[in-house]
């Protein structure tokens, strides 16, 4: 097994670093925030914390922190915030965690006043049945909000604007609207090219609950012919299992056939929301 370098045996550079000067720049901050979405009750909602402690204190916000120099990555710093602060043990709740992208504005976090550039690595997921969080670190609670309790367009466009938001909704700190409205946007996207939805429902399902899942997470449900078409012909989405021992519908319809989760996970074409359409 070839042994890999180690920075200190390319030439020169052990003299260069000896005579660096790390002050002779101004200060940078590395945090990580995360957009955590599950779907409670038919209600798609974000997890936040409620801060304990300055800049922002008493605001709601993404929950996150500082990525420890010298010690973590930013996906271990954000695995790690997640547990102190909500009590989430991301590992055991085997969800999917993905990069979504950095901020760095300089007016995104005030301690820039004094001195410090803080920008942070946004991170999203999407997962069902997720435990209830538990406050704790610097946050004094942590809940799951429904989504259209928040305002969110309305609060990130004020953070572009550098207005203050005059809505009801809870105010969020820093430019977390921003991420959050970004975050809320890729998931909607996964749910058009991949199964991800059928994550969300318990087997056996009909197709009735998997289509309340898309209606959840993109506030309108999809086209209920298109989306019968598009779930049944592509192979390995839902595989039939039995008839729903169900009374007949209202109509005099047979039972739903049930359903559970297949083996395929990405929609080939995608699976479009009527907005994407018209975009």
């Amino acid at each position: 097994m070839t042994k890999r370098a180690t920075r200190t045996t390319r030439p020169g550079e052990a003299d260069y670093l000896k005579a660096y000067d790390p002050t002779a720049s101004p200060p940078f901050a590395l945090t990580v925030d995360l957009t955590i979405f599950t779907i409670q009750g038919g209600v798609l909602t974000a997890l936040l914390v409620e801060r304990g402690d300055h800049p922002y204190k008493g605001f709601w916000a993404l929950p996150g922190g500082h990525v420890a120099h010298g010690k973590e990555n930013a996906e271990t710093a954000a695995v790690r915030e997640l547990a102190e602060e909500t009590g989430l043990n991301w590992a055991a709740t085997g969800g999917h965690l993905e990069q979504l992208a950095t901020y760095s504005d300089p007016d995104r976090d005030p301690r820039i006043k004094a001195g410090l550039h803080v920008a942070s690595v946004a991170y999203v997921a999407f997962a069902p049945h997720l435990p209830d969080p538990q406050a704790g670190s610097d946050a004094t609670s942590a809940r799951y909000w429904p989504i259209d309790d928040l305002d969110i367009e309305a609060q990130a466009d004020a953070w572009h604007a550098r207005t203050p938001y005059a809505g009801d909704a809870p105010t969020l700190g820093y430019d977390h609207a921003v991420i959050l409205r970004d975050g809320l946007e890729r998931v909607r996207a996964k749910l058009e090219y991949t199964t991800l939805a059928a994550q969300f429902v318990h087997e056996p399902f009909s197709l009735g609950d998997l289509r309340r899942v898309y209606e959840a997470a993109w506030g309108q449900a999809p086209e209920l012919g298109n989306f019968r078409r598009k779930v049944l012909s592509t192979d390995g989405f839902v595989v039939p299992v039995e008839r729903a021992d169900r009374p007949a519908t209202v109509a005099g319809g047979r039972p739903p056939l049930l359903y559970r989760r297949g083996p395929a996970q990405w929609l080939v074409p995608p699976m479009m929301r009527q907005s994407s359409l018209e975009d």
